[in-house]
């Protein structure tokens, strides 16, 4: 057995982080003596600690960390490999944000980024998301009541959420200029919907503007002056548990099951209990089936998703009654929706 003194020196860890990480039952010693309170620990514990101490300097979330000593091999090695990819993804946005700052520290003028892409495809974008947006009348979070434009070095993200869903869309685009974000008010992505035509459109965004100029035509507005929500979490939240189940779906014959199966009704909401069948495809059911582990989702809710699937076949993914359920096209992880699904 080794004292704490002693477990310390060994794996790195100060012996307030093993009180610590004792208090959180991630690493508990083997005995602590009734009569004084020492802790000690035994010599498998010593390797787990200089686990834990690695673990803890690449910044592994205490519940994670846990996960790690407690699980197999395989499914240790699977957590890292997903926390290194949420490393991967902080430090791109943050190399972003840098360039961004470093741009308005080298210049007094208002930077400006200029995105060029199809009609078709700006069109695809705001059909494949805007019905996700959130009301304009929502004073608590007022950032939702429009679409994010997500603009890097040669594509933008269009994302718009209401808490209870997210749609996401990424185009293909000529971008001059910086990475940026901005915030375009659902008025201004209404009117770009009613233009049609086959000439590229031109999107100029600054800090203080937001304009959209095609053949003829420009419509000019100002961005929400707000931060947005990070949505790049809850797009990795699909995984968080490792590969969701995926089947595929026919969305004239899921929707005619939407329709013809009685909902579940929650808090004067209509729910859909769904689940992927033995031989694939998805069933819908009622109560019985949700009490058993199915996911359940806003029936309004599915229902704009799909339709904003567009036409063909779609997927589905769902993992679990907690995890949110991922909608997308065959092959293409351009655009989806995520549902939050609602709890039994």
């Amino acid at each position: 057995m080794h004292s704490i003194g002693e477990t310390a020196r060994a794996s790195g860890l100060s012996v307030s982080a093993l009180r610590f990480y004792d208090g959180a039952g991630v690493l508990v010693p083997a005995l602590v003596d009734p009569e004084n309170g020492y802790r000690w620990y035994a010599d498998r514990q010593i390797h787990q600690a200089r686990l834990v101490a690695g673990l803890r300097r690449v910044g592994l979330p205490v519940a994670e960390i846990a996960e790690v000593l407690a699980g197999d091999r395989d499914d240790a090695h699977r957590l890292l490999d997903r926390h290194l990819h949420r490393l991967e993804t902080g430090l791109a946005d943050a190399r972003r944000e840098l360039s961004r700052v470093h741009a308005l520290l080298d210049t007094q003028e208002t930077p400006m980024t200029t995105v060029t892409l199809a009609q078709t495809g700006l069109a695809s974008a705001v059909r494949a998301v805007r019905f996700a947006a959130g009301a304009t009348t929502d004073t608590e979070l007022p950032m939702l009541a429009g679409v994010l434009l997500d603009v890097d070095s040669d594509a933008v993200t269009f994302v718009a959420t209401d808490r209870y869903r997210m749609a996401i869309h990424r185009e293909p685009a000529a971008v001059d200029g910086l990475p940026v974000r901005a915030i375009a008010p659902l008025a201004w992505i209404d009117r770009l919907s009613t233009q049609h035509g086959d000439a590229p459109i031109t999107l100029t965004v600054t800090d203080t503007a937001i304009e959209a100029t095609g053949n003829g035509w420009t419509i000019k507005d100002k961005p929400l002056p707000y931060d947005y929500t990070d949505w790049r979490r809850a797009v990795e939240s699909r995984t968080a548990g490792g590969q969701p189940r995926r089947t595929r779906v026919d969305p004239a014959e899921l929707r005619a099951a939407l329709t013809t199966t009685p909902p579940v009704i929650r808090h004067d909401h209509e729910l859909v209990v769904l689940t992927i069948g033995a031989e694939g495809g998805i069933d819908v059911g009622g109560e019985q089936e949700w009490e058993a582990g199915a996911i359940a989702v806003n029936r309004e809710f599915l229902l704009q998703a799909l339709a904003a699937g567009g036409d063909g076949q779609l997927v589905l993914e769902l993992d679990g009654p907690i995890r949110p359920l991922a909608i997308r096209r065959p092959a293409d992880d351009r655009a989806y929706s995520l549902l939050m699904p609602v709890k039994p």
